[in-house]
């Protein structure tokens, strides 16, 4: 009996220690962890200009932060930048804060920081009873050069003669490696292409005035580099006004009929029963938007950042064809004799015989084939530097994405997709994202002038084929 009973006690005593030992054990493993805490730098650097803006992530999600200091050493000599002190949760909580981002200013000139090179230094620490109660630490440092001196930008071009709604070329150098470089017309930028000429420091930027922009339209080249310092220089050139034409379209009943079945609106489940009147206001407003989103954005993010020039010589329109409407119409919508919209044109429209082919306009790659709400089948051809020509409403088409094409190759057959009323096709131009008046880019002569005599007045290609 008096065995049972020590062994009973034994066993409870057992049961004692292992309802006290599981969780303290549990606790020291976890106040002991020895996983480092998490330190992200954006952006990554290697350089640090005249006013510089770093943002540090800081993680630790088993014990939270306790410590972060970072500083600049140059010359053996060390920059305090920042020191944070995270608060305590308690012994046996560890730190309150398990996540953060702090901002790091860092102006070398107050910092008495010189030009040449330097070492930033960080380390963060947490709650961590490793190390004797000091935690796990991240320590970081990054070779850095500290450029507090601007790029200097040299325009090389000399007259820039720009038509409002057209096309401009701006050829300058840098005076060194740059982040980000370009023309900003307005409040529109436009980035400059290295690569044509044997210098890399000379940039090619095609840029463009839209339809709204008019004389009093500012025009300026700017430079950032990779210590983030900016340039902005001013370069000669003169804006010749223009009127665009106001056109008016009649919308029938029978073209409502026809054409507004093939459409979805915004309010989809409700556009069977939608007067269609409304639809077509629903379709001629919110859907063209997106639609032209939809094209800008191919053009924005597509092409290459160097400056291959694919096109040669003047660009194709439809043959033996007839102009429908010109760029930048100001057209007025009319439904039973009153106004019930307003929209611009921004393309031309040629109409020939039905289902005729259509001509590339000039050498280029096929970055988009598909249909596109109001313009129907549509291709979008890239002829390098940021130029782009477009094809719509078309009855089929011939090329594929990733296609090269050859002046006058043909891509497809005009047609009546999208919102036409007729077989033509709708022929438009692009700069970067802005829509440009085909018709000069039609000219010979104003491609020489304003294009091709400028490439030919800078030395060094470095290749020698020059449209």
């Amino acid at each position: 009996m008096k065995a049972k009973k020590k062994n009973y006690r034994l066993g409870l005593i057992g049961l004692v220690c292992v309802a006290v030992l599981v969780p303290v054990s549990w606790f020291l493993i976890q106040r002991l962890e020895g996983e480092a805490p998490g330190l992200v730098l954006a952006p990554e650097i290697t350089a640090i200009g005249s006013a510089q803006k770093l943002t540090v992530t800081l993680a630790d999600p088993a014990n939270g932060l306790r410590k972060f200091r970072a500083g600049i050493v140059q010359n053996g000599r060390e920059v305090h930048l920042i020191e944070k002190q995270f608060p305590s949760g308690g012994v046996l909580n560890g730190g309150q804060i398990h996540e953060t981002s702090l901002d790091l200013m860092i102006d070398p000139r107050k910092l008495g920081l010189s030009s040449g090179e330097a070492v930033l230094r960080m380390v963060v620490s947490d709650f961590s009873w490793r190390g004797w109660w000091r935690g796990n630490r991240t320590y970081i440092e990054r070779q850095v050069v500290i450029d507090t001196r601007p790029p200097e930008i040299d325009v090389l071009t000399r007259t820039h003669n720009i038509t409002q709604g057209g096309s401009g070329l701006v050829i300058y150098r840098v005076s060194e490696p740059c982040f980000k470089t370009g023309v900003t017309v307005g409040n529109h930028f436009f980035p400059g292409r290295p690569g044509y000429f044997k210098d890399h420091q000379i940039f090619i930027a095609f840029f463009a005035l839209s339809y709204r922009q008019g004389a009093d339209t500012r025009l300026s080249v700017s430079a950032v580099d990779m210590a983030g310092n900016t340039t902005r220089a001013g370069f000669p050139y003169y804006i010749r006004e223009k009127n665009f034409k106001n056109d008016t379209i009649p919308i029938s009943d029978k073209f409502l009929n026809w054409k507004m079945p093939e459409f979805s609106t915004d309010k989809s489940k409700s556009s069977e029963s939608m007067p269609m009147l409304d639809k077509f206001l629903s379709v001629n407003r919110n859907i063209r938007q997106k639609n032209y989103d939809m094209i800008t954005g191919v053009a924005r993010n597509s092409g290459t950042p160097e400056a291959d020039i694919f096109w040669n010589g003047s660009f194709l329109r439809l043959p033996r064809s007839a102009r429908r409407a010109n760029f930048a119409d100001q057209r007025v919508y009319r439904y039973n004799g009153r106004i019930i919209d307003r929209q611009t044109h921004l393309g031309v429209d040629l109409a020939s015989v039905s289902h005729a082919p259509i001509p590339a306009a000039n050498a280029g790659k096929v970055v988009f084939v598909d249909s596109i709400g109001i313009y129907g089948k549509t291709v979008i051809i890239d002829h390098g530097c940021g130029l782009y020509s477009t094809y719509s409403h078309l009855s089929g088409v011939q090329v594929g994405p990733g296609q090269m094409v050859a002046r006058g190759d043909v891509i497809g057959h005009t047609g009546i997709t999208g919102l036409a009323a007729g077989d033509h096709l709708h022929f438009g131009m692009m700069v970067h994202d802005v829509f440009v008046n085909p018709v000069e880019w039609w000219d010979s002569s104003w491609i020489r002038n304003n294009i091709t005599s400028k490439i030919d007045s800078i030395t060094s290609p470095a290749d020698s084929t020059v449209p």
